[in-house]
């Protein structure tokens, strides 16, 4: 809990740079570049947890890896989290960014549960009936789960909406114990 609220401030002052960047996308894709970085390689991974490695040291391959490749500010960004030992929480720091832009611009995430993996066009379709549905831009994380049969169930925050047929089928089961029971 501690670290996502670290992350959630890092990522806020990740925003405020983007803003007076103008540039939310870029920023997101620079952030996610690096924590994409840190989870794929063990090596860099190593490097930054190393505590026999000075701040400074780090701090000095980070200026040479991202002098030409990124923006003065954010390489700054990135040797204040060095300085202040919070390196590690660069993935965390990327989700937590992602999700302000997300709240800036409106945008919804829906957890959304299909009994098989839907196409391009199903998708979009998806995305469409909930940007409808909800009246915000509405981003679906599409997962697959057999055990449902059939439909959709939909989960945007605390809010479930579910239209599986094994909820259908569960509910028709009740109703035809109880009128037996009668």
């Amino acid at each position: 809990m501690r670290d996502t609220t670290i992350a959630r401030n890092y990522a806020e002052a990740l925003l405020s740079l983007a803003r007076k960047s103008d540039d939310l996308p870029g920023w997101g894709r620079m952030i996610d570049d690096v924590a994409n970085a840190i989870e794929r390689d063990n090596r860099l991974r190593n490097f930054l947890e190393a505590p026999q490695i000075s701040a400074d040291q780090k701090n000095a391959v980070l200026s040479k890896a991202f002098e030409d490749r990124a923006p003065r500010l954010f390489l700054r960004y990135l040797q204040r989290l060095v300085k202040n030992r919070r390196q590690m929480l660069i993935p965390h720091i990327a989700n937590e960014y992602r999700d302000l832009v997300d709240e800036v611009e409106g945008r919804v995430h829906a957890q959304v549960t299909l009994a098989k993996e839907p196409d391009t066009e199903e998708r979009a379709a998806i995305a469409r009936q909930l940007t409808h549905t909800l009246g915000r831009p509405v981003v679906p994380q599409v997962r697959v789960n057999p055990n449902i049969l059939g439909g959709i169930i939909v989960r945007v925050g605390d809010r479930v909406m579910d239209g599986s047929i094994r909820r259908r089928l569960g509910i028709l089961r009740g109703r035809m114990l109880a009128r037996a029971g009668r």
